[in-house]
């Protein structure tokens, strides 16, 4: 099936082509405008469903987007950013908040081990070490 995207839609996305191959890059477009218009929980069975693609023979191909399909998510931020900067800041300062809280994950592939001061639970007067890996 061949989705149309809004001109206003595919300008926004156009940054983002290349990112991916040519097939991912039909089913990443199909994938937003069927996450637009998606309402209640947004899986991809519930945007095939909104897009009309409930009956693909191949639907399994819309899901390796999100899990087989070679892109970088680093890469797609990077992006992001760039175009949140170069559309807010005309306006003004850009803010960003940055979360510091510690993610617990345990494992031999985990990098960047050792023991981090935990600003969530830790005060001015007590100082909270945990043993996990740096978020950064």
């Amino acid at each position: 099936m061949n989705t149309t995207i809004p001109v206003e839609i595919a300008s926004i996305l156009l940054p983002f082509r290349a990112l991916f191959t040519k097939p991912v890059w039909c089913h990443v477009q199909t994938l937003v405008m069927g996450t637009i218009l998606t309402t209640g929980k947004r899986t991809i069975t519930s945007v095939l469903v909104v897009m009309g693609l409930n009956q693909e023979e191949h639907f399994q191909n819309y899901h390796c987007v999100l899990n087989r399909a070679v892109w970088s998510s680093l890469e797609a931020s990077r992006i992001l950013l760039m175009l949140m900067v170069t559309v807010f800041l005309p306006s003004g300062s850009v803010i960003i908040g940055i979360d510091d809280t510690i993610e617990r994950r345990k494992g031999k592939k985990i990098k960047a081990k050792g023991i981090y001061r935990d600003p969530v639970r830790s005060s001015n007067s007590q100082v909270v070490y945990v043993y996990t890996h740096a978020s950064f």
